[in-house]
């Protein structure tokens, strides 16, 4: 994952756990029927347009990053060719020796 979106990601991931802390006190409080209730709430809508923002920007980010840099898609040293080219290889190579015979 590029840096860009890994820290858009954790941005996410922190703000959406802030906000399922206020959902729970936000409940607790309206359970206990405490004057913070209603503010807590409206902080905990809040933090869900927030958190909802936030998980909209990793989305961005992402496609932003394939846009401007594509998918690198190249075989690794060590990747071995597909065997039907290796074998039509051996193929031509008898033919060659055969036809030179």
């Amino acid at each position: 994952m590029p840096d860009l979106v890994r820290t858009a990601a954790v941005r996410a991931v922190m703000i959406t756990s802030v906000t399922l802390i206020q959902a729970v006190v936000a409940f607790f409080c309206s359970v206990a029927g405490s004057w913070l209730a209603f503010p807590v709430t409206i902080g905990a809508v809040v933090s869900t347009v927030v958190a909802t923002w936030s998980v909209l920007d990793v989305w961005i980010t992402r496609q932003v990053w394939r846009q401007r840099n594509g998918v690198v898609s190249e075989p690794s040293s060590t990747a071995r060719p597909p065997l039907r080219a290796k074998r039509d290889e051996e193929r031509a190579e008898t033919a060659s020796l055969s036809e030179a015979a």
